[in-house]
């Protein structure tokens, strides 16, 4: 075997774990503020996520993620089946809360 030889495994990133990301997603919402209430996380009554699930075979996480903090949003649903699209969903719930703070 020379020195150079890799295990093709090496560069492969680790399994995703919905019920693990589930938690950190969790974690994370609050930690920018959001309360988790009735199955949604919202900011002073204005609802950003919601139905945030493992989705039934396991493989991925399900929610539904507004256009904007509102009190009656428009629902955008999302699939998450890796780390990296949970760590652009919480980018772009940041961007989110971001714009609504800028607005009041």
């Amino acid at each position: 075997m020379d020195d150079f030889d890799l295990n093709p495994d090496f560069f492969k990133p680790p399994a995703f774990r919905p019920d693990e990301a589930l938690q950190r997603l969790r974690r994370e919402l609050r930690a920018l503020g959001l309360n988790e209430r009735e199955g949604r996380f919202e900011r002073q009554g204005q609802a950003l996520l919601k139905d945030v699930a493992v989705s039934p075979d396991g493989a991925a996480l399900n929610l539904a993620l507004a256009r904007r903090l509102a009190r009656t949003p428009e629902w955008q649903p999302r699939s998450l089946r890796d780390s990296a699209q949970l760590r652009d969903l919480l980018a772009e719930v940041k961007r989110r809360l971001s714009a609504a703070t800028d607005e009041e």
